[in-house]
């Protein structure tokens, strides 16, 4: 028979959630984390439909099946945990229920008066059918049940009673009738482990961290003073490459060319004659000085994580080995890097259309394997977004499906649907653009937009990197620097800074207009005083004690921002359970400023009638509020922000209260 004649299926699903691009790309999420699930299940007509979710775990053979709830208007829902990382599958199964048909029709003809002994004729042979899929006891209940249904020597109100006691009617759901069910068809999910979610990332320059002064730095340089890093409650340590860098058109202070002998070079013209992507910078140290690094970084709970660039210097041996993986112009010379005005004379990007994908692709990949080997997680990619699609999306499922562990930050300042489609093929993190994002009206519609891409795309938030100096830092002085933490660290669970420039509030720029540091750390080395009295490293210690004690700061979910009289002060609260963390947040960095805080207490938990406390994280002050309306007075000299964490009033059954 034509399928357009056939009405086995007469269940549609739709609108499942969570699904990317229906269901072309997998959602994400995190292990322990519920995954609720949801999708409109109907049919024609008038009969009841019933539904469930089914998933199972990597190389899982087996369906675990749950039964889906009813929230109304065809909307079903229901819930699991993933307990196990990689690459998940959910699907839903819905089907008419002429069971609950049937039983919705009995009660209503009951409670009408109305005659239902054919009724019960119908109802015994839908007992029957559920006794034929049961096993075991089940199905003799179901048997003895659906005999007595026709049993003229019993009172029809036993026979009622028989047919719609909670344990029969219990048993019969149990085994419903599924010969003509619709499916969804698989959804992939993918679970990633904590630190894909909620992680909180340091960027340095080895090179710089050298005690004495004039001297390039080593891994043991920064070994030495991991405790630094660690006493600021940072838990990914973040390193630039730390590869051999080329000789060639090397690059001198604030990127000028001709750079002199004494110049260190750019550390992402990555490749000379001691080696390409899997080679280590003499300079550094050895991969000896590299384990001992990451064992000490390890025993501080801090993981490493390494950049991946793929691009070349001249003397990357890969040039000489593989030119037919660069891009030649018609002199026959490589093309470099650019991006108009600014010229990478000293980099070489790889061809993604080169007549060796197979090489290329498997060379690259190589590099993941080899710093795998070495024990590292966690990878910062840069410039993704310069590189194929469908090469990011096999190699991270190939890595994947190897270290289900491992971590990609995506960094790509692009346009959103590229950034996205990053997200889609598989990077775990993506940078964002919150640096520029400073008005309440901006920040407010970006969070919203990043809500709408929550299933796939997980946001971090740097206020600076090693290329990025907004002029609003280069403008704004200390309240500057401790707003746009307080912001990254707390509107999202996945953030970091590149340091010790940001905790010094480094806001010098090369030139007027521009967000490149004038003796950018790129190019040169640097000394840092970590002593400095003036550091921000105190607060920043505080605003991370605060992230690690809340876990409403540790997901994206129940974020509110709620109602001021000012419009320099942004207030917004974040909730998971019973923890519920209120900020608020001056963003002028010039003048204090003052104003009323209109809360939405319902979202909050809070009862109106009642006071509660709100304790300032960051200045270890409390403060009693009560109702909806409240005052906030933040100066930019000081601390402009609040962080609280909130405590309801809490009545005793003694009488006592207490917040």
């Amino acid at each position: 028979m034509p399928k357009r004649w056939t009405t086995d299926k007469r269940v549609a699903i739709e609108s499942v959630t969570p699904t990317v691009d229906d269901g072309r790309f997998p959602a994400k999420s995190t292990i322990g984390d519920v995954v609720e699930v949801t999708a409109k299940v109907f049919a024609d007509g008038h009969d009841a439909v019933s539904a469930v979710l089914r998933h199972r775990h990597p190389g899982g053979r087996s369906w675990v099946s749950l039964p889906m709830t009813s929230l109304g208007n065809d909307l079903w829902s229901a819930e699991f945990t993933p307990a196990v990382l990689g690459a998940w599958e959910f699907e839903i199964m819905g089907w008419v229920d002429h069971f609950d048909t049937w039983l919705d029709g009995l009660e209503k003809k009951l409670a009408a008066g109305v005659d239902v002994s054919v009724d019960l004729e119908i109802g015994a042979r839908l007992y029957e059918g559920a006794a034929a899929r049961a096993r075991g006891k089940p199905r003799k209940s179901l048997e003895k049940i659906a005999s007595s249904m026709i049993d003229d020597s019993l009172l029809l109100t036993e026979r009622v009673g028989l047919a719609t006691s909670a344990d029969a009617v219990q048993i019969a759901r149990a085994n419903p009738d599924r010969s003509r069910a619709t499916r969804s068809g698989a959804v992939g999910l993918v679970v990633d482990r904590e630190k894909a979610t909620f992680s909180t990332w340091y960027e340095l320059f080895p090179r710089s961290w050298s005690k004495k002064p004039g001297n390039h730095g080593t891994f043991s340089d920064v070994a030495d003073r991991l405790d630094y890093v660690a006493a600021m409650g940072f838990d990914v340590l973040y390193l630039p490459p730390i590869h051999p860098i080329g000789e060639t058109l090397r690059k001198g202070p604030n990127n000028t060319l001709g750079a002199g002998p004494s110049d260190p070079g750019v550390p992402w013209a990555i490749g000379s004659a001691e080696g390409g992507h899997t080679a280590i910078n003499p300079k550094l140290g050895t991969l000896e000085d590299f384990h001992e690094l990451r064992d000490a970084a390890e025993a501080r709970d801090i993981e490493l994580a390494l950049d991946i660039a793929f691009q070349c210097s001249p003397d990357h041996p890969w040039v000489d080995d593989h030119p037919e993986w660069f891009r030649h112009r018609p002199d026959g010379t490589i093309q470099y890097a650019e991006n108009p005005p600014k010229k990478y004379q000293d980099i070489y990007p790889v061809d993604f259309e080169t007549s060796d994908p197979e090489g290329l692709w498997a060379g690259l990949k190589g590099v993941f394997d080899h710093w795998i080997g070495e024990g590292i997680r966690i990878f910062r990619v840069d410039n993704p977004h310069t590189k194929a699609f469908p090469f990011w999306e096999w190699l991270i499922a190939e890595l994947q499906k190897e270290h289900p562990d491992v971590i990609l930050l995506a960094e790509a300042f692009t346009r959103p649907a590229v950034m996205h489609r990053l997200a889609k093929v598989g990077f775990n993190q993506s940078y964002t653009y919150f640096a520029w994002r400073s008005t309440r009206h901006d920040l407010v519609q970006y969070m919203d937009d990043l809500e709408e891409v929550a299933h796939f795309f997980r946001p971090t938030f740097w206020p600076n990197t090693p290329d990025i100096l907004t002029e609003e830092l280069q403008t704004g002085g200390r309240a500057a620097f401790v707003s746009r933490y307080v912001l990254a660290a707390t509107l999202s669970p996945a953030c970091g800074i590149y340091g010790p420039a940001y905790e010094l509030m480094e806001n010098l720029a090369l030139r007027a207009g521009s967000e490149e540091y004038m003796h950018s750390e790129k190019y040169e080395i640097r000394e840092w005083d970590l002593d400095r009295p003036d550091s921000l490293a105190p607060l920043i210690t505080q605003v991370n004690k605060a992230r690690r004690s809340h876990p409403a700061l540790q997901r994206r979910n129940e974020l509110t921002f709620h109602p001021t009289d000012n419009d320099f002060l942004l207030c917004y609260s974040k909730k998971t359970g019973d923890d519920v963390v209120l900020v608020v947040v001056s963003l002028d960095h010039h003048h204090a400023q003052s104003g009323w805080v209109d809360l939405d207490l319902e979202r909050l938990g809070l009862d109106r009638h009642e006071r509660f406390a709100v304790d300032d994280l960051l200045t270890e002050r409390r403060y009693l509020w009560q109702g909806r309306r409240n005052f906030v007075q933040l100066d930019h000299r000081g601390v402009p922000a609040h962080v609280f964490a909130v405590r309801p009033h809490v009545r005793t059954e003694e009488g006592f209260d207490y917040f």
